[in-house]
């Protein structure tokens, strides 16, 4: 009787999962099966599906030497570089400051993270209206303070430094928030007993809490790095990749590459190694965080 009763549960189990794992396969397991397919096929944009050349291992020769790709792969790894750091050393400051609670902490917690509210595409015509080289509000401010108008969209090096001001805008606050969320949840006889024992602020912080934070810390570069090797809309609408390839991020160039260059054999190529990149990504997230550990005992 027992017996029947969980198997009768575990079929109602399954049945309530029916549904997301169909939406899983069809829209995850297909288009990802139908990338790797293609990724070893010549096809233009239009053209039916029946209609694709088998080239075998091309697509892959010709990633390996394009200088495009290694442009782009370039392009994102310093793009990455610059927006962690400074969203990092941002958003522990602003965590560390609202760690104790104050008068109004409840309303800069609110502010921090407004940000994160707004669509990607809304950040990037937001942000390409500040910096528009005739009307924007940047060039207005900084004219009044005697410093002449900036093309910051026209340059390579200000096109760059934009994207990354823009970047480090939307998504210092998801960092922000982690952070605090962890220095709240510290052991307070820890820091009580380091207090009695004569440590300073500074001890403190880089000595007692950062150490205690170290996997959380760990753990949210690695999430927002995914992030980073998959930023595109705000990129797209700010600069699309110009000028030149100085702002081209590498989905930005696997965009380009299928719907400009209409050649989606080789940019399922390219989307195949962005998807190979984030999978180590994923896969040292999982072994950092180890959603199991508790369980690992058992």
């Amino acid at each position: 009787m027992h017996s029947s009763l969980r198997i009768r549960q575990i079929r109602i189990a399954y049945l309530f999962l029916l549904p997301a794992i169909i939406v899983f396969v069809l829209g995850l397991i297909v288009p990802l099966i139908n990338t790797l397919e293609l990724s070893f096929n010549e096809l233009s944009m239009g053209s039916p599906w029946d209609e694709r050349e088998f080239i075998n291992l091309e697509n892959y020769q010709r990633m390996f030497s394009d200088p495009g790709v290694q442009t782009s792969v370039g392009v994102t790894l310093r793009f990455a570089a610059f927006v962690l750091i400074a969203e990092l050393v941002i958003g522990l400051a602003l965590a560390l400051l609202l760690e104790k609670p104050i008068r109004g902490a409840a309303i800069f917690r609110t502010i921090f993270i407004l940000p994160l509210m707004v669509s990607p595409v809304a950040v990037g015509l937001i942000w390409r209206y500040l910096l528009d080289g005739r009307i924007g509000l940047v060039n207005f401010y900084l004219n009044q303070i005697g410093i002449p108008s900036q093309t910051w969209l026209g340059e390579p090096g200000l096109a760059f430094f934009s994207i990354v001001i823009t970047d480090i805008w939307q998504w210092t606050p998801f960092i922000f928030i982690i952070l605090l969320a962890g220095l709240q949840a510290l052991p307070s006889e820890v820091l009580e007993a380091s207090r009695i024992d004569g440590a300073n602020w500074w001890q403190m912080t880089f000595l007692i809490k950062l150490p205690m934070l170290r996997s959380i810390l760990l753990v949210t570069v690695l999430m927002r790095l995914i992030d980073v090797f998959r930023a595109l809309e705000v990129i797209f609408i700010l600069t699309f990749g110009g000028p030149g390839r100085s702002t081209q991020v590498l989905s930005l160039h696997i965009y380009k590459t299928a719907f400009t260059s209409q050649a989606l054999g080789y940019a399922s190529t390219i989307a195949v190694m962005l998807m190979f990149i984030m999978l180590i990504l994923s896969m040292v997230l999982m072994v950092i965080s180890n959603p199991f550990k508790e369980k690992s005992d058992f």
